[in-house]
């Protein structure tokens, strides 16, 4: 009985193989080429070396970054200083009429000046993780805004990349509505395998829970392939480079 099992899965395999030769033929008939038997060559592994020697300059890496994002649906702002960058923040904040803020607790934001710059009665701001006995993510689902500080920027495929941590939660990226990313000019790199490279060089033990990878706002086509934007996370997204 196990012979006779073990025949009929047999013929049920060549007939299977022999339906996908017949598909694939075809398809290489239509195509007006030979049926590939055999696999191609790999002359090499991972990125060619004209790839990965590929380095733009800060201009060129400027420029791409801004169109990628923008095509992505996301809008780029320049600024000098981190008080500039705040002083944006804050008009867009009174525009929108925001009454939360919640950022990352980085000294660095620190330096935007939204406490002195909005009035408290009317704009809370919050730090992501200061007082260990609220609850963060429910903070960051009643934020208007979130405002982060981006480890890495990638230029050629208008990306920010963010390492989570104890100061740095995921949910200020993911929850509030609108999303300010402030991204010192400094960690804008070419190509998406200079970052990679680098979370390499750190080592397993030393990668954080997560890492999160912003390409414009919150997109999705699942549903009768019709495109909504923020359905999973923020539907409004500023890159806010910081030069210095």
């Amino acid at each position: 009985m196990a012979e006779d099992h073990r025949e009929w899965l047999d013929h049920l395999d060549q007939r299977s193989r022999a339906k996908q030769e017949e598909f694939l033929g075809k398809i290489a008939s239509r195509l007006r080429r030979p049926r590939l038997t055999q696999k191609p060559r790999q002359p090499y592994r991972g990125a060619p070396d004209f790839w990965n020697s590929y380095d733009g300059s800060e201009d060129d890496n400027l420029q791409r970054f801004t169109r990628n994002f923008e095509e992505a649906g996301g809008y780029v702002i320049r600024a000098d200083s981190l008080q500039e960058a705040g002083r944006f923040m804050t008009e867009k904040a009174l525009e929108l009429q925001a009454k939360r803020i919640l950022r990352h607790d980085r000294p660095a934001l620190a330096d935007l000046g939204l406490e002195s710059s909005l009035p408290e009665a009317k704009v809370q701001v919050w730090n992501w993780n200061r007082e260990a006995s609220e609850d963060w993510k429910a903070r960051a689902a009643e934020a208007d805004i979130g405002i982060i500080m981006a480890d890495y920027a990638v230029a050629y495929t208008g990306s920010i990349a963010i390492l989570s941590g104890p100061d740095k939660g995921r949910s200020v990226s993911l929850l509030p509505a609108v999303l300010f990313a402030v991204i010192p000019i400094a960690s804008l790199v070419t190509r998406l395998g200079e970052v990679l490279t680098a979370f390499d060089r750190t080592g397993r033990e030393g990668l954080p829970a997560g890492i999160h990878f912003i390409s414009g706002p919150s997109r999705s086509a699942d549903i009768e392939n019709d495109l909504t934007i923020g359905v999973h996370g923020p539907g409004i997204v500023y890159a806010v480079l910081v030069s210095g």
